[in-house]
């Protein structure tokens, strides 16, 4: 068994759960239990799968994914890319230039348990990847999401990613595209605004305007988008 690197603690269990790095020899685990949390999906537009090909090409590549079991069940995964010349695109979706795109990574596909949601599984792995990274080989870190799907959303905000474009993406389907720019130094804004996240063409506009999006609120019922310049 691939070794394991360290403890995760869940709300709802007294026997921690563990994070390892996964292999191909996970490859059937990993795609049973993409398929419990795609039928467990209300709105399936949310989560764009990868078929085991693709799982194939990113566990043979460099250590980028990772996997959470609990009792020997893997129970959650992550997979970062590093893509082929920005392959879909994401880079070239916020300005990044051809020169830039050897500096991409993809942050491309989480799932969790339906059981073991709520312990922030999608942000721990995600933190420890990104903490692995070679900053010097990579810059941006690049993932979409959709509109909506507040589980994914605020896991990007927390890993230090921004929106920076919404558009269709996949065949038609609607996606936020976030960048974290590891080299990026925080820049005070000198505007703000704040937009229901239903208002897509609202924010479209504030994205051409030069703005970025770069937190979630709950007010009532409706979620809004935080976007500054």
């Amino acid at each position: 068994m691939t070794k394991i690197i360290k403890d995760i603690p869940l709300k709802t269990d007294e026997k921690n759960a563990y994070l390892r790095y996964l292999t191909t020899t996970d490859l059937p685990d990993i795609l049973e239990l993409q398929t419990i949390v795609y039928e467990a999906l209300e709105d399936k537009k949310r989560l764009e799968t990868l078929d085991e090909s693709e799982f194939r090409t990113i566990l043979e590549g460099e250590p980028l994914m990772v996997g959470i079991f609990h009792q020997d069940r893997l129970i959650a995964f992550r997979a970062f890319l590093n893509p082929a010349a920005d392959e879909e695109g994401l880079g070239s979706d916020i300005g990044l230039t051809e020169e830039e795109f050897a500096e991409i990574i993809y942050s491309e596909i989480s799932n969790v348990h339906p059981n073991y949601r709520g312990n922030h599984l999608q942000t721990q792995m995600g933190r420890f990847i990104m903490n692995q990274l070679d900053t010097s080989l990579f810059r941006y870190v690049l993932a979409t999401v959709a509109p909506g799907n507040i589980p994914s959303m605020k896991d990007k905000f927390a890993l230090g990613m921004r929106i920076y474009k919404v558009k269709e993406k996949y065949g038609g389907k609607l996606r936020y595209v976030y960048c974290n720019d590891l080299k990026l130094k925080e820049i005070r804004a000198e505007n703000q605004t704040e937009i229901n996240m239903n208002d897509i063409d609202g924010q479209e506009k504030l994205i051409e305007e030069g703005y970025i999006g770069v937190e979630m609120k709950k007010s009532d019922r409706e979620w809004t988008i935080t976007y500054q310049k």
